[in-house]
């Protein structure tokens, strides 16, 4: 039998096995499953629409907090979209293609806002701008003023909310983008000074048009956070479609009427998503590969040295080592939460629920990405995307989407139990630890399935073959090959999905079990109730949890430069190729 023959047979026992073993239709399913809670909420939409009774409801909520949640939400994005475009433009462009003192360890600091949750951000500012705030109080003591003889800006404003999104959320648009003006080949650069381009002509004409598709992206991603966010809104007094939804639920107790305010928000967040999409549609530029030089980067001198190294500084200064600052001045003061037993409750709380959401998690796009590899047709390929849908909704909407159904579900169980048995069970589902995980999962299966898939990726076809004519299974393919291979993107996925789990607010608050906290819940409520001090200590624990991102990133560009050197140097020089040609 040749091998080609050995090769046929083995495939196709292969599929049959496979086919019996790993449906084709479980990937489907689980991936069905993942998106059950965002069906839930674009149902809500069209029964609103439909139902004459919901038709009211929604009326109602237009005729009264829809068009301010609308204009407030639109300031929201104008304002964080303009600043988060303009700083990480900015610093991506300066820390590429110029060299100026500090600039090496300022393309990683720039990172460093990612470890700062937006609402943290907004605590911190809040205590030091604030009428009560260090700096106000030392204005007045120092000046000898009282209230009303001078003014200050207002930091709880919509204004504010803006300065403190776009601080968190710009290294969206400065990673990206920078990654593009990286793979930019020198010689379009080139062709533009030969036609009598500057520098800065060269960027504004020829760098800045290229780069655009990835700045779309980052812009995006930040907008969608924005849109997301309900900590620093909320504290800032700032309504928007995410505090409205908390306060038609809990407020109004009008489970359908916070069902079509996220429908109406997961709308914003649909429109984004294609707006990008079409934005980088026709946008398509390729550079040389890896052969191509990459542009030398423009050495800048005396004031423009230090003006840019300001540029690139300001954004690290704000947005992490103040905030950071003033959350170890209040845990220090506030040492004694640390020694608190009821601290370390919270510290215990939180670690085991983002370590069981991380390898739930992490599993399932294990199974969603092998499925897929497994299987590549187009249904499975499809569920798979479809899944990864939840990363772009913010977690208010996904809570609610999983409320509801969990709840039916549970309501159905109870009176099946009390028919069967004459016993109440209580409920299992919703208002459990089931119903965070199963949200935790809709909400960051795209970071897994990404992380994973890309690892899988790099897997050869032909070793999958190779382990099926040894006789291996499926399942044991994945264990004994495929596993080991995937290590370092199963633990960069578990890693990424943990430190989300321990930011993630609105969800939490949503459908945190009674008398469970976590840490982001314990410095939302100290912070709402004026305690800013006392939110410092778990505030810094959040903080520091998310330093391990931004290392992973920073260690990840790290390697993808030295890789590139290492490429380039081994390239032969031109006069190398035409030497033996002049001989």
């Amino acid at each position: 039998m040749t091998l080609s023959a050995v090769k046929q047979s083995t495939s196709n026992h292969a599929a049959n096995g496979s086919s019996s073993r790993l449906s084709r239709f479980s990937v489907p399913l689980v991936a069905g499953v993942i998106c059950l809670p965002l069906l839930v909420v674009i149902a809500a939409f069209f029964i609103g629409i439909v139902s004459p009774e919901q038709r009211e409801v929604l009326q109602h909520l237009w005729q009264t907090v829809i068009g301010e949640y609308v204009r407030h939400s639109l300031i929201l994005l104008v304002g964080v979209g303009v600043l988060v475009l303009v700083i990480g433009v900015a610093t991506a462009w300066l820390t590429t293609a110029c060299r100026f003192p500090g600039v090496s360890w300022l393309r990683w600091a720039l990172l460093l806002p990612f470890a700062m949750p937006a609402y943290i951000t907004a605590y911190t500012y809040a205590g030091m701008l604030g009428f009560e705030g260090s700096l106000q109080t030392w204005l007045r003591v120092t000046f000898d003023l009282s209230y009303g003889d001078y003014w200050f800006p207002e930091v709880r404003s919509i204004g504010g909310a803006v300065a403190m999104l776009s601080l968190v959320f710009f290294p969206y648009v400065y990673l990206i983008t920078r990654a593009a003006f990286i793979e930019q080949s020198s010689a379009a650069m080139e062709a533009g000074r030969t036609l009598g381009l500057g520098p800065w002509a060269s960027f504004w004409r020829i760098a800045l048009p290229m780069a655009r598709p990835a700045i779309a992206t980052g812009v995006t991603l930040a907008l969608m956070e924005t849109l997301a966010d309900y900590g620093t809104v909320h504290y800032f007094g700032v309504t928007t479609f995410t505090t409205g939804i908390f306060r038609t639920w809990y407020g109004m107790g009008d489970p359908i009427g916070a069902l079509q305010l996220a429908s109406i928000l997961m709308t914003f967040v649909v429109v984004l998503m294609v707006i990008e999409r079409s934005s980088r549609a026709k946008s398509r530029f390729h550079s040389a590969g890896r052969s191509a030089t990459r542009t030398t980067p423009h050495q800048l001198k005396g004031g423009k040295a230090w003006l840019a190294f300001a540029v690139c500084f300001l954004p690290v200064l704000f947005g992490f080592l103040l905030p950071a600052l003033q959350l170890a001045w209040w845990s220090i003061d506030r040492y004694d939460i640390w020694l608190q037993p009821s601290f370390w409750n919270l510290v215990s709380n939180t670690v085991i629920l983002a370590s069981i959401a991380a390898v739930v998690t992490v599993l399932l796009a294990l199974w969603l990405c092998y499925g897929k590899r497994r299987m590549p047709v187009p249904l499975v390929r499809s569920s798979v995307g479809l899944a990864t849908l939840g990363y772009a909704i913010p977690g208010v909407v996904i809570a609610v989407g999983v409320m509801v159904p969990l709840a039916w579900l549970d309501n159905r169980l109870i009176g099946l139990s009390q028919w069967a048995l004459g016993y109440n069970p209580g409920l299992i589902f919703s208002g459990t630890i089931f119903a965070l995980i199963f949200a935790y999962a809709v909400r960051f299966l795209s970071v897994s399935i990404q992380t994973v898939d890309s690892g899988l990726t790099q897997i050869r076809p032909s070793m999958d073959e190779s382990a099926r004519i040894l006789g291996l299974k499926p399942k044991e393919i994945l264990a004994r090959i495929h596993f080991p291979l995937l290590r370092t993107s199963v633990l960069t996925a578990t890693i990424l999905v943990f430190v989300d789990v321990l930011k993630e607010l609105p969800a939490t608050l949503v459908l945190r079990p009674f008398n469970f906290n976590t840490l982001a819940v314990r410095a939302h409520e100290m912070a709402s109730d004026e305690r800013l001090a006392d939110a410092g200590p778990p505030a810094l624990m959040i903080v520091l949890a998310g330093l391990i991102p931004v290392i992973l990133l920073s260690r990840a560009m790290g390697r993808r430069k030295a890789d590139e050197q290492a490429a380039h140097a081994v390239e032969p020089k031109p006069e190398e190729i035409y030497e033996p040609v002049k001989a």
